[in-house]
């Protein structure tokens, strides 16, 4: 054996994996990749469904060409676990089908409006949307129909999948929270939108949300430019905005469903945003994590992720 060459000590984690080979020779400067290709092909089973970690410490083995063996820490001898993490479905394919949930549901509610709301006095016409009702309509779907844009034609995802399972959990949260929620309440004959509309409310709220949306697709552009097609190397973000805090993406975000709430008035939409809020208020934290991580000194600590002077 050469002595550019190491064994690893390979186990399962958890359920037992058929034909996993129980030892695996590879180059140390070999890419990580050419494990997770072995491991693969030996075990029968898509590498997509593979996580590796290192028996030492439980870190990660990145499934990434620009890693190599050596950079990973292991060494001849190491001993690495192997889990199937189960069926797994592409995070475009995840994106298409959550967004996809607001942007069928609102323009149905809007529409079927005299057979939902069947509690209407019979005796009076059934009132035609209001402006605000129209508005809130056309500002949703737009958010949506923008963010089903990126997911095919703008994002650069760093993991080629996930878990099949995990797709009824994260389609939960557009489907039925900004989809079947926000729209019940924000379409009835006498939700908040039905009333006379405040204009300065109203254009404060389109203000805000088109200021969101153009930042928050131009952070996604230079996010994209981190990364070639295809490839999963990362990078340090820079800009002004990525200068103010960690995930501006996610600020701007904030600050477009902030122009919808001004607009809705509603408290499905509160509900809908809080959400949203907390769970990008999560993640940017952990990128902050990962950015230290990877990046050390390199890397501009950011005292706030998402909100500016708040978090």
């Amino acid at each position: 054996m050469s002595s550019q060459t190491i064994t690893l000590i390979v186990s399962p984690r958890g359920k037992p994996i058929k034909t996993l080979p129980q030892e695996s020779e590879i180059p140390r400067n070999a890419p990580a990749t050419e494990l997770y290709n072995y491991l693969a092909a030996a075990s029968g089973t898509s590498v997509h469904r593979l996580r590796v970690t290192k028996g030492s410490d439980g870190q990660l083995v990145p499934n990434r060409a620009d890693v190599s063996i050596n950079q990973t820490g292991l060494m001849d001898g190491s001993k690495v676990f192997v889990k199937d993490l189960g069926p797994q479905i592409s995070w475009q394919t995840v994106f298409v089908i959550e967004y996809l949930g607001p942007i069928i549901i609102h323009p149905l509610v809007y529409l079927l409006r005299p057979y939902l709301y069947t509690s209407h006095n019979k005796l009076l016409p059934f009132p035609a949307p209001s402006s605000l009702q129209t508005l809130s309509l056309l500002l949703v779907s737009l958010h949506f129909v923008k963010r089903e844009y990126e997911t095919l034609f703008i994002h650069r995802f760093s993991a080629a999948t996930m878990p099949l399972r995990n797709i009824f959990k994260n389609s939960a949260h557009y489907w039925i929270i900004g989809g079947v929620n926000m729209a019940y309440w924000i379409y009835r004959p006498n939700a908040p939108t039905a009333k006379p509309m405040n204009v300065y409310f109203a254009l404060l709220g389109v203000l805000l949300f088109f200021t969101g949306e153009v930042g928050n697709f131009s952070s996604h552009l230079t996010l994209r430019n981190l990364r070639s097609s295809g490839g999963k190397e990362r990078g340090i973000p820079q800009g002004r905005w990525f200068e103010l805090v960690t995930c501006p993406n996610y600020m701007f975000e904030t600050m477009a469903w902030v122009g919808v709430l001004l607009v809705t008035r509603d408290f499905a939409t509160v509900i809908f945003v809080l959400v949203s809020v907390t769970m990008m208020c999560i993640w940017a934290k952990k990128k902050e994590r990962n950015y230290k991580r990877e990046f050390g000194d390199k890397y501009k600590n950011k005292r706030y992720t998402i909100l500016p002077g708040i978090y």
